[in-house]
């Protein structure tokens, strides 16, 4: 501030040190004076960084540095607060501990800086860890570091690698309609309307695994996603409600699904209204890693290379995409997040989603030849 003769009081003080370099120190809200943390090549560079400190004493976010808060300690709270997925949950937590910790946990967040964050996700990559393994685990401590700033703690995000966070993977196949037809014969009739409903619904694997009875109406042509099943090492099999507003949706499906549905649900699925719609291969619960088997051996035969479980949820967002969906429309097809945090039991009315399924039906159609198969086997007409 400006004293009597007009001239502004120096905040601090910068002397020349033998070698050279500025040494700037600074008098600190509880009377201490401290040096900065470094020395400056310049006497101008000293100045800025005493203005800058100054500015934050009198802006109440100054830290105190001998008040250290470490790294460990601060991402174990932090972690312990996230409201994270059954298996987001698992996967971010391995990231923590098996290759954020041993580095991190005894060092002070405010001493993480930029270099630092560079040369550790550096021996990540040396040390042969996988790309999207450390792709994660960036995403991890940027996170962390992040909520540091927004808390106060720091000023800036040391993690500032152009393209760390981001992994390089190719795009996934989508199938054509003939080609799902060819998956949901190659694995046995239990599953044929798992491979179908996939693709031409969109629906994950974990919410098929959680569909009941009352979720399924054939007369409207819907199903309605209100639970999904997850499977991690820590915690095992769980059912819970879609992790997102979003999540619980209802999605219609080709009219010509109907019957072959109906008869899945007359022959394989479990009874009363809360029944399984799909159940593993001897009735219990359908799991992920026991479907594995029946679905490599499926792709091997019916010799469509390297497709994924997933890429069938593709191919129903692309087949609607192609319908004329809007992006609004996908996202609600599809139960990404939106801006509408209060859809819950989302019911499309306006007629669009019962169109996108028509498009894709007339494709079924197209690609599907006429045939009379066995009676009361999926892909037959005549059950109900």
């Amino acid at each position: 501030m400006p004293n009597a003769k007009g001239k502004r009081r120096q905040f601090g003080s910068v002397r020349k040190l033998p070698s050279g370099r500025f040494q700037a120190r600074y008098p600190g809200p509880d009377g201490r004076l401290r040096p900065a943390p470094e020395t400056f090549l310049t006497q101008t560079d000293a100045n800025r960084w005493l203005v800058r400190t100054e500015a934050e004493i009198i802006d109440g976010r100054w830290q105190n540095p001998d008040e250290k808060i470490m790294f460990g300690e601060y991402a174990e709270t932090w972690f312990r607060e996230r409201d994270y997925a059954a298996t987001t949950r698992e996967r971010n937590n391995s990231a923590l501990r098996r290759h954020i910790l041993p580095t991190f946990a005894g060092v002070a967040l405010g001493e993480i800086t930029t270099p630092r964050v560079r040369r550790w996700r550096a021996d990540l990559v040396s040390s042969g860890v996988g790309e999207p393994t450390v792709v994660k685990s960036y995403q991890v401590l940027r996170a962390i570091m992040n909520t540091a700033v927004d808390d106060g703690v720091i000023q800036r995000n040391p993690c500032r690698i152009r393209g760390a966070g981001t992994t390089k993977t190719p795009e996934r196949p989508f199938l054509t309609v003939d080609e799902v037809f060819r998956l949901s014969a190659a694995v046995p009739s239990h599953f044929c309307m798992l491979i179908l409903l996939a693709a031409f619904t969109g629906l994950r694997f974990g919410e098929l695994a959680g569909l009941q009875r009352h979720d399924i109406d054939l007369d409207r042509r819907t199903v309605s996603v209100r639970r999904s099943l997850a499977e991690t090492r820590a915690e095992g099999v769980q059912i819970k409600a879609p992790k997102s507003a979003a999540g619980v949706r209802t999605v219609a499906f080709p009219s010509s699904l109907t019957a072959d549905l109906g008869t899945h649900l007359d022959t394989y699925s479990e009874g009363g209204r809360t029944g399984a719609v799909f159940t593993g291969a001897r009735g219990g619960l359908l799991r992920r890693n026991n479907f594995r088997r029946l679905w490599l051996k499926a792709v091997k035969d019916t010799g469509l290379g390297n497709v994924h479980f997933h890429d069938l949820r593709h191919t129903g967002n692309t087949l609607a995409a192609t319908g004329g969906a809007t992006t609004r429309e996908l996202m609600q097809r599809m139960g990404h997040s939106s801006v509408r945090a209060a859809l819950i039991y989302q019911h499309l009315v306006n007629g669009r989603d019962q169109a996108i399924a028509a498009h894709v039906d007339e494709q079924i159609r197209k690609a599907r030849p006429e045939k009379s198969p066995k009676e009361g086997e999926p892909g037959g007409q005549s059950g109900t």
